[in-house]
């Protein structure tokens, strides 16, 4: 079975308020994009994971697709598996591949061998190895709350753009962008603001403290609205800026060097 993990881009994000248990309570409204990568699984003698392309730390931790499947394997029986993993979405650029990568090898193996799982099963699996996981099972178009795993599916505008994805090879962590986030609660409803004004006037809460530690990437967005972009926006908490065009704009060699996906996109 050959499946195809795609990124997302997170067209604004909000970030509510910090909750007891240490995470962050946000909304965000996620797209689905055509920037995938390759998820090969086979049943084999032996469990197994290879992973080539682009490399992936793992700091001797097993990637997530291989807790995706050993999750699976507390709660259901099936034969053991290959899993190659042809990775093609930048890591730590806040378009949630490794996240896709878990979500599709649980819904792989749940097609594979006949295990019967229903999607809201799936989401609640997927959600036990990231916040962004769940999103990924039926993926499309989603408000997602809490910590981004409470998703409801949002009707698209129909609206078809010329969509440019850049990634400047900046990491930013997770726990750097936050550190210099400052909650707000009281404000227009990310959900509103979309059925409103569709993506202008949206915002990326993330975007002020990391565009302080990383000025590359507040640049890079500059240059696309430079280009002729109607809206753009960092990607989650960074590093990739995606520009959104009414046509294929013309852009310089500098910014065309970072881009990792260029061509039409309905939303």
């Amino acid at each position: 079975m050959i499946l195809y993990p795609p990124a997302k881009i997170n067209l604004g994000l909000h970030i509510l308020a910090k909750r007891p248990d240490g995470y962050h309570e946000i909304e965000t409204i996620m797209a689905q994009i055509p920037l995938c990568d390759i998820l090969e699984i086979t049943e084999n003698e032996h469990d197994g994971f290879k992973q080539t392309g682009i490399l992936v730390p793992n700091d001797g931790q097993p990637n997530l697709c291989e807790r995706a499947v050993n999750l699976l394997r507390e709660h259901r029986a099936f034969p053991k598996l290959q899993i190659h993993l042809r990775k093609q979405i930048p890591v730590g650029a806040g378009l949630g591949g490794g996240s896709a990568d878990a979500s599709y090898t649980l819904t792989g193996v749940n097609t594979l061998f006949d295990l019967g799982l229903s999607s809201a099963e799936l989401e609640d699996f997927a959600a036990q190895l990231g916040s962004d996981c769940a999103f990924f099972i039926e993926g499309g178009l989603q408000l997602a709350k809490g910590r981004g795993e409470l998703l409801s599916k949002i009707e698209p505008l129909g609206r078809t753009v010329h969509l440019v994805l850049c990634n400047p090879q900046i990491h930013v962590s997770t726990a750097t962008a936050y550190a210099g986030v400052q909650p707000k609660n009281s404000r227009t409803a990310l959900l509103e603001t979309f059925k409103t004004d569709g993506v202008n006037g949206l915002q990326n809460d993330f975007e002020a403290s990391v565009f302080e530690s990383f000025p590359a990437i507040q640049n890079l967005k500059n240059k696309l609205y430079a280009a002729g972009a109607t809206y753009a926006a960092m990607s989650g908490s960074g590093s990739s800026v995606f520009g959104i065009f009414d046509a294929a704009p013309v852009l310089s060699a500098d910014l065309s060097s970072q881009i990792i996906y260029s061509g039409l996109w309905c939303y």
